[in-house]
């Protein structure tokens, strides 16, 4: 009869385990505590925390309105984004299916490899932020901004392999640690809060707010037969939305009551409780209303498990990007700019937590592979229609429960890929569903303005500028850009007048700065090209790792000897494995 421990050891003892490093297999570099099963678990978890992404992101995707062509907008006076034109919202309930396979594909197939090779707890799907950037900034709502979808996707894919490149050669680690760290923070911060602009609008999230002509923004919250002719709502059904009140309590409240009480699958939980509650189709808050749209989304629910095959997002790209230079080159570096800071940064902090980081290079086990494959996921994750692929911070829950190994990856990898035959469910979660969500999301990013440096203007206004620009020109890249150039004219500024005055002008309190040099530590090599162009023939090994296979074979040949001579040295010989003396 197989128990728990008999599984673990078995594994372990095995090549599975010897590739994933478990405890126990007898690898030098074996992760203390790492158990199959509680791999497997933690695997489980790290999906029930990531699973929101999937009503999410095609929920945000899919109001670009593009698919291949299809979905084309007969723009009117009275109608400019056809919010009205119901053949057009038809093609976009379609394409929101699209994007649900869409995103639990390329998540599953980036978690699986991304475990597979680098051997880290790591879930990766398409990031938050990033696809609201790619959707209402890059596209537009309704495809009302400057770049078609198919060359927003075209970035997309260029961008992975750009990355591809920049990790092969070590250059993606260098430039995270060139860029001013208030600004690395900041950035952080103003996502946080673009996303919470985000959970707070009627397309995709609560309609607590929309805008005005008076003002920037206005309160909301009426349902929608309380709009009056201006568009606005009406004072009178200001914030007598019940589906708002239903996303608000059972999806942001009851959600906070859950992670404080650290429930694994807490975010989930709340997206599923309110879908339920909006699915009946006798309320005054259905998602299912008795409308040609309606019924056709009622329709695809009540298949329930499904495989629907993705008609309109499939490797759309346009190539020719003559038209669209200038739009398709920002889109490119802002990508490129925030998938740095937001890949290396998710990555260094749960390879932190994870136990897996080394104290003196800061880097950490596998970082070469876990970046490549990052890359090539988003290339191939604009194939079937995605904003780029990254790092989930969510992959915490997976390490707290226990993992420190690829294992968890490939499961949270397994998890998604079942997820692809329950698409009819998730392409029905309402956007007052995830509006709680994005407004959570949006806060656990905040923590991060505690360590900007305030004390220090030439720090701090850069880093407040492109907090607040991100969320109030609605755009991501607008906020990078404004604190970037600001930080290197203020700074630049004072490093001249310190040079033209001798160093007799400086700031009061520039002692307190924080550090910044173009010399970036550890050089823009990889340490396998350092080792490779050194001579070493065994140049894909770190130095611990061969100094520890040394130790090892050492270690052999004395257990040779002891076998050989029955004692060294007069010792008598223990020959029981660490599982015996354990047990």
């Amino acid at each position: 009869m197989f128990s728990v421990n008999s599984i673990n050891e078995a594994v372990a003892r095995s090549a599975v385990g010897r590739w994933f490093k478990l405890d126990g297999c007898g690898h030098p570099k074996q992760r203390k505590g790492s158990l199959f099963l509680t791999e497997i678990r933690a695997g489980i978890a790290a999906f029930f925390a990531m699973a929101y992404i999937l009503a999410v992101n095609a929920s945000i995707l899919s109001d670009t309105g593009e698919g291949k062509g299809t979905c084309v907008c007969p723009r009117t006076a009275d109608d400019p984004v056809c919010d009205a034109d119901t053949d057009y919202l038809l093609c976009v309930a379609e394409v929101k299916r699209d994007l649900v396979t869409a995103t639990a594909a390329i998540s599953a197939i980036a978690s699986f490899c991304m475990g597979l090779f680098s051997n880290l707890p790591v879930g990766l799907a398409p990031g938050l932020g990033l696809n609201a950037y790619f959707a209402y900034n890059v596209v537009g709502y309704h495809g009302s901004g400057n770049t078609p979808y198919a060359v927003a996707l075209t970035a997309t894919f260029a961008e992975g392999f750009i990355f591809f490149a920049l990790a092969f050669f070590g250059l993606r680690q260098w430039l995270a640690r060139a860029i001013p760290r208030s600004i690395k923070l900041a950035t952080s911060v103003g996502i946080g809060l673009f996303l919470t602009i985000i959970g707070f609008t009627y397309s995709e999230g609560l309609g607590i707010l929309q805008g005005a002509t008076s003002t920037p923004l206005v309160l909301a919250g009426c349902p929608e037969s309380g709009f009056g002719s201006d568009g606005l709502c009406t004072e009178a059904t200001k914030m007598r939305n019940p589906a708002m009140w239903v996303g608000i309590f059972a999806g942001g409240v009851l959600t906070v009551m859950l992670l404080m009480y650290r429930f694994k699958a807490a975010i989930i939980a709340g997206i599923l409780l309110v879908s339920i509650i909006s699915w009946p189709r006798t309320t005054n808050l259905t998602y299912f209303p008795y409308t040609e749209v309606g019924n056709d989304n009622f329709d695809f629910f009540r298949k329930v498990v499904d495989f629907h095959r993705i008609s309109k997002t499939l490797a759309v790209q346009q190539w020719d990007i003559s038209k669209h230079g200038g739009q398709f080159g920002l889109a490119l570096i802002t990508f490129l700019y925030v998938d740095i800071l937001d890949t290396t940064g998710t990555l260094y902090a749960m390879a932190r937590l994870a136990n897996v980081v080394d104290p003196e290079t800061h880097d950490f086990e596998g970082s070469t592979a876990a970046y490549m494959v990052d890359a090539l996921s988003i290339s191939i994750g604009s194939l079937f229609g995605c904003s780029p692929v990254t790092a989930f911070v969510e992959s915490g829950a997976g390490i707290a429960d226990g993992g420190r190994t690829g294992l968890t990856a490939m499961t949270t990898g397994i998890c998604f890929f079942i997820s692809v035959f329950f698409a009819p469910i998730f392409a029905s979660i309402p956007p007052w569903a995830t509006g709680s969500v994005l407004v959570l999301v949006g806060s656990m990013m905040m923590p991060a303005a505690v360590d900007i440096n305030w004390r220090y203007l030439g720090d701090a206004i850069p880093a407040f500028v492109t907090i607040v620009v991100m969320p109030f020109t609605y755009s991501i890249a607008y906020g990078l850009i404004a604190g970037i150039l600001l930080y290197i004219l203020i700074n630049t500024l004072v490093w001249l007048i310190e040079i033209a005055s001798g160093g007799r002008l400086v700031p009061a309190n520039k002692s307190e700065k924080d550090h910044w040099t173009w010399r970036i530590p550890g050089g823009a090599l990889p340490p396998w090209m350092v080792r490779a162009a050194s001579g070493k023939k065994d140049f894909w090994r770190d130095e611990s790792y061969a100094a520890t296979e040394s130790t090892t074979s050492e270690a052999i040949r004395v257990d040779d000897n002891r076998s050989t001579s029955g004692s060294i040295k007069g010792h008598p010989i223990d020959t029981s494995g660490p599982n015996e003396k354990s047990a």
